[in-house]
């Protein structure tokens, strides 16, 4: 709490009038946030594409550590810029980007853009109202327009198999596993999402023919055949010296790092991975 109530004496209280919930964060993260304003801004009229790689290159080597968004009775945006999961490394990078290509390269404009980004249509309301399946926040930030959907024209293909992975394994989510009503809640979400029809895909045996089409920091999620599940893992394509690899936080690895493989090798070794979703940053 004492650390909590630092970092808002420092620089942040326009964050904590934005959001009806508090947020979550350590002073460290602003500390990080103002070296991270230094570092960008002589890309901050470059192409978002530029601002991207900047931005998770920034990154590299920082810790991978899941579960940092499940640590608070309430939900409550945490910002995090000390240790990363694949997802929150994804949504962190997003809003910085976005954050560093506007006119307001503040703490607290970076939070309202990673607000946007995490919840469903911007808005905090529970648990639910995070975007706890990539399709679905895939979805919704492409409605947000945040990003687009390319993995149709790439020549992907739909998904169709129902999702109902947290429903059917509550007791692996601890906001569901006595909590009756926030699991309705979750299953009402998984019936919009089954009632889209599914979501486009490209194959992984597709990936090397059409890499070249594959935008640089595209944010890619893998699919998955695993029941009840869309995806699995998430980070951004980046070509490096004509190979296609990407960058992500690793739990292999346990940090933010490029991969060694190309992205079409790393989806051939995951047994469970059927492809990859392709959403370059509008």
């Amino acid at each position: 709490m004492k650390n909590r109530i630092s970092f808002f004496l420092m620089g942040c209280f326009f964050a904590v009038t934005v959001f009806s919930q508090p947020v979550d964060s350590e002073v460290e993260d602003n500390v990080i946030f103002e070296k991270y304003t230094t570092f960008i801004e002589p890309f901050r009229s470059k192409p978002k594409e530029l601002i991207l790689e900047k931005t998770a290159g920034f990154f590299l080597d920082k810790p991978y550590v899941a579960g940092t968004l499940d640590k608070n009775d309430t939900e409550r945006l945490v910002i995090n810029l000390r240790e990363f999961d694949c997802v929150t490394f994804v949504e962190t990078v997003i809003a910085l980007a976005n954050t560093a290509a506007s006119d307001d390269l503040s703490f607290g404009n970076f939070a309202s853009n990673l607000k946007q980004i995490r919840y469903r249509d911007g808005v905090i309301d529970g648990y639910d109202s995070r975007l706890h399946y990539i399709s679905d926040w895939a979805d919704n930030n492409v409605k947000k327009k945040i990003l687009s959907a390319i993995s149709r024209q790439l020549g992907g293909v739909i998904e169709t198999k129902s999702i109902d992975f947290m429903t059917s394994h509550r007791s692996a989510y601890n906001a569901l596993k006595t909590d009756d009503a926030m699991l309705e809640r979750i299953r009402n979400i998984e019936d919009e999402i089954n009632a889209r029809k599914g979501f486009y895909y490209l194959p992984k045996e597709k990936i090397t023919s059409k890499a070249a089409e594959i935008p640089h920091m595209a944010m890619i999620a893998f699919t998955t055949s695993v029941k009840g599940l869309d995806t699995t893992h998430t980070g951004f394509a980046y070509k490096k010296n004509g190979k296609l690899t990407f960058i992500h936080a690793s739990s292999a690895k346990n940090k933010v790092v490029i991969d060694e493989k190309t992205l079409s090798d790393y989806c051939k070794v995951q047994k469970s991975c059927t492809g990859i979703m392709v959403m370059p940053l509008l």
